[in-house]
């Protein structure tokens, strides 16, 4: 369990919130998806990350833990340890969103909506750049981009004189247009 906080609670002592915010994971893991207020989807959002990181070790012990938390409530266990457990084993984290959908109609309170993310995972691409070696690359390159300058000179001799004929080319293409 996360440590109680400062503070008022959700709506009684650090008892109540503990039993409320069970029976909110409980409920999450059995239909996927809650509506609730945005209080109390953030404070859930932990607590159900945590649960979930136990149901991916799946062994006697994290069984164990998680049922301490979910007070017996072996459905939404079983759910939690064989459904979405291997549906969030590539995931590294984030296994929860909430998406906020405006305000209760009776007393304005703000709702959200806290889901599961069991889409499966798309790696991103990994860049190529070497920790601490372009640094030292970047210190030398200038040192050779000196050197190389004077040999980066005599190309360009050579392209003015390439250009020349080419010049001419297009003069000779203009006068047979003109006859």
């Amino acid at each position: 369990m996360p440590k109680p906080t400062k503070g008022p609670r959700l709506g009684g002592g650090p008892a109540h919130e503990r039993l409320l915010l069970a029976n909110l994971a409980a409920q999450l893991f059995t239909h996927k998806s809650i509506t609730t207020t945005e209080t109390k989807a953030k404070r859930l959002r932990p607590l159900a990350e945590r649960l979930v990181t136990l149901g991916k070790r799946g062994d006697l012990h994290a069984r164990r833990r998680a049922m301490t938390v979910l007070r017996s409530n072996k459905d939404a266990a079983h759910v939690l340890f064989n459904e979405i457990a291997p549906l969030v084993a590539d995931r590294e984290g984030g296994y929860t969103r909430i998406t906020k959908i405006g305000n209760r109609k009776g007393d304005n309170a703000p709702m959200a909506v806290i889901e599961l993310v069991l889409e499966p995972v798309t790696p991103k691409a990994k860049s190529t750049k070497k920790a601490s070696a372009p640094k030292a690359e970047k210190a030398e390159k200038p040192a050779e981009v000196v050197e190389e300058a004077p040999v980066e000179e005599a190309p360009e001799a050579e392209v003015a004189e390439t250009e020349a004929p080419a010049e001419e080319t297009v003069e000779a293409a203009a006068e047979e247009k003109s006859e």
